[in-house]
This record gives structure tokens, sequence and C-alpha cells, in this order.
């Protein structure tokens, strides 16, 4: 389903476009509110069209929504030519839709497990694959993929969703390689302990149990996020992992 913010009217083909997945709340509406700051038209995209609409109505530029189940394997390209034909470009994609499964053998959903891998690791694989043949035949762009510090570590508990991370950090190393004399970049984020809606039904929130007072926001992967798009063209960040204070996996 596509919408387009009332107070938006197409946007002007000099401005730099970006796709973002999971933008509904946590790093990817945080993302979309520092990017549509410094300039970039977007498109929005996760599973609720009112959270979405209600992202847009706030956004400084340009927006055009979509909502859809990252599962649904036709939506990445659905992504990219809302892009296209809503502003005539794509710039950057920020890979971030995502899910959170962890548990001890004898209580894990395996179902949601499995669930989790389709989302986190199929899901995501199709939207890298898909904006990075645009990028390649447009010889220009830069693809973003959230991944997790256990996307470098592992800790009991969270080997599924461990996996899954390092799933897309293999992924993005080997992509960056293939790429690594062209103008297109791949990059890894790998936030630490974040306060978003990853952690909500947990009994015990991760804050007490690592004991970091004070865990990232998404404000400041969204930060670092500007930071890689703002670095001259022969700068290159594979991998930029961000950690609270206090995190010592």
């Amino acid at each position: 389903m596509l919408q387009t913010a009332e107070e938006t009217n197409g946007g002007d083909a000099d401005k730099r476009v970006a796709v973002i997945t999971g933008a509904t709340g946590g790093i990817g509406s945080a993302v979309a509110k520092a990017l549509s700051g410094a300039g970039y038209q977007l498109v929005l995209s996760g599973r609720s069209t009112s959270k979405l609409n209600a992202l847009a109505a706030t956004m400084q530029t340009a927006s055009v929504v979509v909502a859809g189940d990252l599962q649904d394997s036709a939506l990445p390209h659905l992504l990219l030519s809302t892009a296209l034909e809503s502003f005539g470009r794509c710039d950057v994609c920020l890979n971030n839709g995502g899910i959170l499964e962890v548990g001890q053998i004898q209580d894990i959903d395996i179902d949601r497990v499995c669930e989790m891998v389709r989302v986190n690791v199929e899901a995501a694989f199709r939207v890298t694959y898909a904006f990075l043949k645009h990028f390649v035949s447009q010889r220009t762009g830069h693809l973003i993929n959230v991944s997790s510090v256990l996307g470098k570590k592992v800790r009991s508990t969270a080997g599924a969703y461990a996996g899954t991370k390092h799933a897309i950090e293999a992924l993005s190393e080997a992509l960056r390689m293939e790429l690594s004399k062209t103008d297109v970049q791949v990059s890894c984020i790998e936030p630490g302990l974040i306060r978003t809606g990853l952690h909500d039904g947990w009994e015990i929130h991760p804050t007490q149990l690592m004991g970091i007072s004070e865990p990232l926001l998404p404000d400041d992967i969204a930060r670092m996020i500007l930071f890689l798009l703002q670095q001259p063209s022969h700068v290159r960040i594979p991998q930029l992992m961000i950690l609270p204070k206090g995190h010592e996996i």
C-alpha cells in the first residue's frame, strides 16, 4: 500500500533519496528524522500504515510510505520502484527491519526463532541484493545494514539471534570486497545495548541484567549513520560498532 504525506508534493531531482525499512520505530524512525533534517527525500517502510503516516507527517522533506511485511518477497523491489517512480532516484538504503528472539533451550519458541531467521536473514538478504543490483547499475549508492554487537560476539541464550547477525556481517563483508573498486558502498552498523522496542515484554530489561544505566538511544545510531553518509567518496567504513558506557561484551 502506497500513500504520500499530505504535506509533501513530491521531490526535487537534485535531492538525495533514501529508503528505510523498519521505519515505524526505534532506529528506523530516528534515522528517518535525521536524514530528513539533512535534506534527504524518503521512502519509509514498515508494517503499520498508521505509524508510517504519523512519521511521514513529521518529516521536513518529501516522504512516501509503503506498508508491508518484509517476509513478502516482492517488497524490496516495490520499495526500489517506489523511490524511482516518486523521486527519480535512489541513493541510500537502510536495511533495518528485524526481530529478536532469545531464550534458554527448554524455553525458547522455535517457531519464533525460525520467523526471526526469515526476517533477519532471508528478508535482509533480499533487500541487500535488490538495492545493490540497482546501485551497481547506476555506479553509485550506499547500503547500510543494521547488524548488532552480536554480529561479532555471542552470549548465552542469544545464539540464534547472533547467528542471524553473523550472517549479515558475512554477506556484507563479501559484498564490500566485491565492490571495493567501485563507488557502491556497503556498511554494517553494530549497536550495543540500545533502548528500542525489541526488548518490550521482557520480564527484566537488559539494562538491569547488564548493569547499564544509560543504554544507547536510537538518536545515537542516527547520528552515526549521518556520519557514514557524510564521508568523502574515497573513505570507506565497512563496520561501525557503537557501545554504551559500561557495555563489556
